[in-house]
Order: C-alpha cells, then structure tokens, then sequence
C-alpha cells in the first residue's frame, strides 16, 4: 500500500464513483466504465496543456483558461489548421473544445449532459488514430443497466463525470494510473467472488518475480525479457524501472509483439 499513497486521491473518487454504479451492475462491469472515463480525462486535460504550451510556450494555471485558449486560437482561420496539424502530430488525436472533458464536467454540473456527446468524443478518439481503434469499446453508454430510458442513462454519466472530474490527473507521479488501475482490479475481482490472481498478479509478487529474472543484469545494454503470459505488460514494466538502460520504445515494442523489452 505504500506505493499507493500517491495514488490516494484518484483511488478514492473511482471508489465513489463505484458507489453510483454499484447497485446497477456486477463489479467486473462498472470497472470499464469508471477506467475509462479516467482515461478520457487524461486524454483531454493532456490535450489541452499541450494545446496552451504550443500556443504559449508555457503551462496554463487552470485548464478552463486552456479550454478558452483553445477556442480562440480556433476562431483564427488563418492559423487554425496549422495548430491542428501540430497538435496532431503531437498527441495523435485532436478533441474539439465541445467534447472535452472540462466542456463535459461543465455540462454535467449544469444539469445539461448527454451521453451522446461522450459517445461521439470516444468515437473521434478511435477514429483519430490506429493506436487508439477499440479504446473505448467495453464502455456501453446506452447500456439499460445505467438505467430506463435516455435521460436516465445520460444522468448516470454525469453523475460519473463529476465525481471523477475531482481527480487531478496531471499533477501527481506518473505511476498514479497504473497503480490505481491495478489496486482496482483487485478489488473488483475480491467483489466478483473471484481471486484477484486470475485478473492481475499483484504487485509485490510481480516486484519479487522480476528481480529474481533480471538479478546482476541490471545495468545490462539491450536486455531482453520473455513474458509468455503478459496481460496488462506490467511486468515488462517493473523490469523497466528496474533496468537502467532500458527505453520507453522498447517497452512498447514489448508489448505489441509480446517478445522483447
């Protein structure tokens, strides 16, 4: 739990927002929705900090005023498309300023939500690059089990989009989304009546499994490392921390072709 506590925060609003799908569906489900509306988060408010640092050269201090940044820049037709280009090449996906997730917490505190707007959202995304085909695809926001009928799925939503909008995903150590992605599925695996192992291999097990197969080979040039059953690749990840002159590229061929790190 030490890991954890960094995590804290982000931990605690998804377990609130577990608290608003509990009653409505099984564990194992409720996971998607909560993982992957925190993912779009990250993808937006990313989005909108590189947007200000391209346009100004510096972070903003809210990303309500990098939302308004953003909007203005757009309404300048001349320079528009350039920005676009760049934002693209950087992020490999653009969001319009309506389908942001600071426009959709926005709504959702106004009572002015629709599901389709996120829908569309995790769509463009999806559409936007091959990298990101089928990453949203266990989300169901027309699902009956968020509830009867349109307004009340749409409620639901943003129901979620608040609680989770209190989370800052920006600000914490880079490893907050994946540990509290990994103590989750522990937790709704507990929940399930199934043991988390077959889910995920915990961390203190995965911490130990990877210093003994990488033992004096720290400090090695061009390691490779053999996961044949990686699932979520974390342990191709902890061998990464683990590594010194190992590379980010490398981890992600890793996980891609299920062969090197």
């Amino acid at each position: 739990m030490a890991e954890l506590e960094n995590s804290k925060d982000l931990i605690s609003v998804l377990w609130s927002g577990a608290d608003i799908l509990r009653s409505k569906m099984d564990a194992n489900e409720y996971k998607d929705y909560l993982l992957g509306i925190v993912f779009y988060k990250y993808l937006s408010d990313s989005f909108l900090i590189k947007v200000y640092d391209l346009l100004y050269d510096e972070k903003p201090n809210s990303l309500k005023t990098a939302l308004e940044a953003y909007k203005e820049a757009l309404e300048d037709d001349e320079n528009a498309e350039e920005l676009k280009e760049q934002i693209q090449a950087e992020c490999h996906y653009i969001i319009e300023p309506e389908l942001t997730y600071t426009c959709f917490a926005d709504a959702a505190r106004n009572n002015t939500f629709h599901r389709e707007q996120l829908q569309k959202a995790f769509n463009n995304i999806e559409q936007s690059d091959p990298l990101f085909a089928d990453l949203f695809t266990d989300i169901d926001l027309y699902s009956n089990r968020l509830g009867t009928g349109d307004q009340k799925q749409s409620d639901t939503v943003a129901s979620l989009i608040k609680e989770i909008d209190k989370a800052d995903l920006l600000h914490s150590d880079s490893d907050v989304l994946g540990n509290a992605y990994e103590y989750l599925i522990g937790q709704f695996a507990s929940e399930t009546g199934k043991k988390a192992g077959e889910f995920y291999t915990p961390q203190a097990v995965s911490k130990i499994l990877t210093k003994i197969a990488i033992a004096g080979q720290e400090i090695k040039k061009d390691l490779s490392v053999y996961d044949p059953c990686m699932g979520s690749g974390s342990l191709l990840y902890k061998c990464k921390k683990i590594c010194k002159r190992t590379k980010l590229y490398q981890i992600l061929w890793a996980r891609t072709d299920d062969i090197y790190l």
